[in-house]
């Protein structure tokens, strides 16, 4: 059987933009050593999930007990990342694994990226109507 879908609003990122800065932004638990609600951008164009440096920390992650570099891209490219796991929970759904490119940077947001946030979940963009849903893959 299929879960339902969740329903989620798109935020507004700018409020000088109005609609034009709507993007879907979906609200992750994550937990390690300790847990942490985050805000986390559902990214189809992002090859990877991404972590802001502060985040990983909050988890209880030590950057120098990481030993597996990740390559990032496109703007990130220069930003030095970690492979690290967490737990992550969306909405009602049981907890799956995400893997994260720790960043060593704080001017990165949450990326929710193709690997493998969207191997994970199924997503279904309603941009005109300002909602997007998610579902755990089948």
């Amino acid at each position: 059987m299929t879960a339902q879908p969740e329903q989620f609003p798109f935020v507004q990122r700018n409020p000088s933009a109005g609609a034009a800065s709507l993007a879907p932004v979906l609200p992750i638990t994550l937990q390690a050593a300790r847990v942490v609600q985050v805000a986390g951008l559902a990214d189809t164009g992002a090859a990877l999930n991404v972590l802001p440096y502060a985040v990983g920390v909050q988890l209880g992650f030590d950057w120098d007990s990481q030993t597996v570099p990740v390559q990032l891209t496109g703007n990130l490219a220069a930003v030095e990342a970690r492979v690290i796991v967490a737990a992550a929970t969306v909405g009602s759904f049981a907890p799956v694994r995400l893997a994260f490119a720790w960043a060593k940077s704080d001017a990165v947001p949450v990326l929710l990226g193709q690997v493998n946030f969207f191997l994970e979940f199924e997503v279904c963009f309603f941009r005109a109507r300002g909602i997007f849903e998610v579902r755990p893959k089948p």
